[in-house]
């Protein structure tokens, strides 16, 4: 039997499917990994923020298509997606928008493609993309550099709701 793995367009068989699968230890059901390989916007967050956990919170209520999935940086899911995106998180650690298949973005840029996705009034924001990344995430690394003293930071991951838990990895 041969899986066609559509990201790649690799085909393995069952066997190797198998073995990528035991690799990820049960961190997820095979469901889930096809929803996140295959169809779904991945952002990662500091999960400990709370910048970001209020951000992540601000997305979720203006996802009406239910374009995204989060998983934590501090996660084995989220660890797990850096590693294979050879992302050095010393440089990137607030938020990284990866859409399978295509390209992952860190920062700014990250920032306006996930604002881009809401549609309506949301598509003015594409304007700032006029401005140039370099100058962009020279402001987004000031706030990020600021976040904890600003916002402050929780001791541990934020625990969602039962109504969004479907939403996050972890």
């Amino acid at each position: 039997m041969i899986f066609e793995y559509r990201v790649s367009r690799l085909q393995i068989s069952a066997e190797q499917f198998s073995i990528q699968m035991s690799d990820l230890n049960g961190l997820y059901s095979l469901k889930e990994f096809q929803i996140m390989e295959l169809e779904k916007k991945i952002i990662l967050f500091d999960g400990i923020c709370n910048l970001c956990n209020s951000s992540v919170q601000f997305i979720i209520r203006r996802d009406k298509k239910d374009k995204f999935r989060f998983a934590t940086l501090q996660g084995d899911i989220g660890r797990r997606l850096v590693k294979e995106r050879n992302i050095d998180t010393s440089k990137v650690d607030s938020i990284i928008l990866i859409e399978p298949g295509v390209a992952y973005y860190t920062k700014s840029t990250a920032a306006l493609k996930i604002g881009d996705t809401f549609g309506g009034i949301w598509k003015i924001t594409s304007v700032l993309n006029l401005i140039p990344r370099q100058l962009r995430d020279i402001v987004y690394d000031w706030v990020a550099k600021n976040r904890y003293a600003w916002y402050g930071k929780k001791e541990q991951c934020m625990l969602p709701t039962p109504e969004i838990k479907t939403k996050f990895f972890e």
